[in-house]
């Protein structure tokens, strides 16, 4: 079909088509971007935790009688919960990971990275936990090599602790970034006032507490009982037994104790989806953006193309008279309406990547992978045409007949 006299026909009425192009335009940096952004939220909130968060429970415990002895109320406490029917494991910790709350100390892979006054400050980072023997089993983390804790490592700290643990299990990307291509198992690891603790143990993953974080897996695990107290504990369950066991320690642990408080028993789930919140509701809200414009779009198009059968019934009746097809009635709208949306994606292709740009610059978001602008195109292409397809049909459908009448 004849390029020249469609274009030639668009511009004699190049207001609509220019404001269509206009929106598709927009319409293409907006959808390009947001699918971009909405594929990384998905992939951030989609990665492994290195745990059995399914399958984990959290709560809180906070002594507070006179008579409240601490070291007590861990072990009977520990003692119980893991005599439950359906535990796996059960671990202290004064913190949970994926909680966006937590603590992160500095280590080297030798005491020569520190002077004498211990002031220098390696450049190796992880986020700390401090756990019982359980605490594999607790996780459900996969130990690559070494070993769990033994319970004579484990022992009871105070407010004011400053000593390195005896022995230490690291993350697998902890461990190659602070001994590289060397076997971490069995290495010694210095805290950031100089002191030693052996690596016992390599864990395959695991993420620590902030989920924005990009040191995430530099996770190391000490042995220990936290300061009372106020204490967590992480309780792993048999699969599908999770809220069986929650309800019996909601009704039966509070009243074994009666000089401790135990609050917040929740599924480890809710942790997660607290801290993945603001991802969450931003994903929402950019696939209602994107479903919104491409609403708005389409119909921008059906708009575009009714009024120009509208405009054009005598003129496609005269055609159909002196021999046009309904088929070439048809193609020449779908054919019209593709020069619209090519001008439009064109001029798009532009704007999404200055969008990319400027939220790069502003918001330190991650550069657009170029595959999404083809994508785009091509999405954009087949809404245009699937838009103007009725009113084309509807164009087709003149009587050539049409012609003699005025209109």
């Amino acid at each position: 079909m004849p390029i020249r006299p469609i274009l030639s026909a668009l511009l004699r009425n190049k207001t609509g088509a220019v404001l269509l192009v206009l929106q598709i335009a927009i319409t293409m940096a907006v959808i390009v971007n947001a699918a971009f952004i909405v594929s990384q939220r998905l992939a951030k909130m989609n990665r492994d935790p290195g745990f059995d968060v399914p399958n984990m429970i959290a709560f809180q415990s906070w002594g507070f009688g006179a008579n409240y002895n601490h070291e007590v109320a861990v072990k009977e406490d520990t003692d119980y919960l893991a005599s439950l029917p359906g535990v796996l494991g059960v671990t202290t910790t004064a913190s949970l990971p994926l909680s966006n709350s937590g603590s992160a100390n500095t280590f080297a892979a030798t005491g020569e990275e520190f002077d004498e006054a211990g002031a220098d400050t390696p450049e190796i980072v992880a986020n700390t936990y401090v756990m019982n023997e359980q605490v594999l089993d607790a996780l459900g983390v996969e130990l690559v090599a070494g070993r769990t804790f033994y319970p004579e490592e484990v022992s009871y700290r105070t407010p004011q602790h400053s000593s390195f643990a005896p022995s230490v299990i690291m993350t697998r990307d902890l461990a190659i970034e602070t001994y590289g291509t060397e076997d971490a198992l069995g290495k010694t690891l210095y805290d950031g006032l100089g002191n030693p603790a052996e690596v016992v143990g390599i864990i395959e993953n695991m993420q620590g507490a902030w989920v924005d974080w990009d040191d995430l897996t530099h996770v190391l695990l000490m042995p220990g009982i936290a300061a009372g107290p106020f204490l967590r504990y992480i309780v792993r369950v048999e699969p599908g037994r999770r809220d069986e066991v929650m309800r019996v320690i909601e009704e039966t642990l509070p009243a074994r104790n009666s000089e401790r408080m135990i609050r917040r028993i929740q599924p480890f789930t809710e942790i997660v989806a607290r801290s993945y919140r603001r991802d969450h509701s931003m994903t929402i809200l950019l696939i209602a953006t994107v479903i919104m414009l491409v609403s708005i779009t389409s119909l921008g198009i059906i708009g575009l193309a009714s009024f120009a059968v509208r405009q054009r019934t005598k003129q496609i009746g005269t055609r159909r008279a002196i021999g046009a097809t309904r088929r070439d009635i048809l193609g020449y709208f779908m054919v019209e309406n593709w020069l619209v949306t090519t001008g439009g994606v064109l001029l798009g292709a532009l704007l999404t990547v200055a969008v990319n740009m400027w939220l790069v610059d502003a918001y330190s978001l991650e550069k657009l992978d170029w595959a999404y602008i083809p994508a785009g195109v091509l999405i954009l292409w087949v809404l245009g045409q699937l838009a103007v397809l009725v009113p084309a049909i509807r164009a087709s459908g003149i009587a050539p007949a049409i012609a003699t009448r005025t209109v």
